[in-house]
């Protein structure tokens, strides 16, 4: 988040130059996009700059009559080309908001990682009715041998087919079982259209 900071250059630092700049880490040091300064009443000077909160800035003016002064803010000693310079440093204070964001944020973050994945759940079943010849009661005797999806009826040979149906009695209602195969392979591919088209084909047949 960012924060208006006020900066204030008193009149006896100032020392009746007519004009200034602000410059420092916030413009890169760059004189040509110095901040002007306004003169007050009293002689001193002040701008307003939006700066980042919780972050550190050194800073100095540089007034019209070529002189690089400081205010009465703390300074800090550096090296730059070859010369130690004090500059005036400012630190932009956090307010509480922030603070209150920054710890809901973590604290989101927090939740969210103890939020365990869902792992896809492979399909156990599928509704076998949807195979012309199929009825519930046949249905119901595959899916007690094992198949229960369009894939598993899809790779069944129709011998293994007919034995089911036979074991259970039911050989004479078992229509079109020749073609199940193929049927649950459409439905597994999710052909719908084609399988509507074969089931009108095979019940045509008859």
């Amino acid at each position: 988040m960012t924060k208006k900071v006020s900066f204030k250059l008193p009149s006896d630092n100032a020392a009746g130059a007519t004009h200034g700049i602000l410059v420092g880490d916030f413009n890169n040091w760059n004189t040509a996009e110095g901040i002007y300064l306004e003169k007050y009443e009293d002689g001193s000077f002040g701008a307003e700059l939006v700066l980042t909160e919780g972050k550190t800035y050194e800073y100095r003016y540089l007034l019209s009559d070529g002189r690089w002064v400081n205010d009465n803010n703390k300074t800090r000693f550096v090296e730059a080309f070859g010369q130690t310079v004090e500059n005036c440093v400012i630190d932009v204070p956090v307010t509480e908001l922030a603070v209150a964001i920054k710890k809901s944020t973590k604290s989101a973050a927090k939740s969210t990682s103890k939020v365990p994945k869902v792992k896809a759940v492979a399909k156990t079943e599928d509704n076998l009715t949807l195979i012309a010849g199929i009825n519930k009661n046949i249905q119901s005797v595959l899916k007690a041998d094992g198949i229960s999806t369009f894939k598993d009826l899809g790779k069944c040979t129709m011998k293994k087919l007919l034995m089911i149906v036979e074991s259970a009695g039911l050989t004479e209602k078992a229509n079109y079982h020749t073609t199940w195969t193929k049927q649950a392979k459409l439905a597994a591919a999710d052909k719908w259209d084609e399988l509507e088209t074969l089931k009108k084909e095979i019940v045509s047949k008859k």
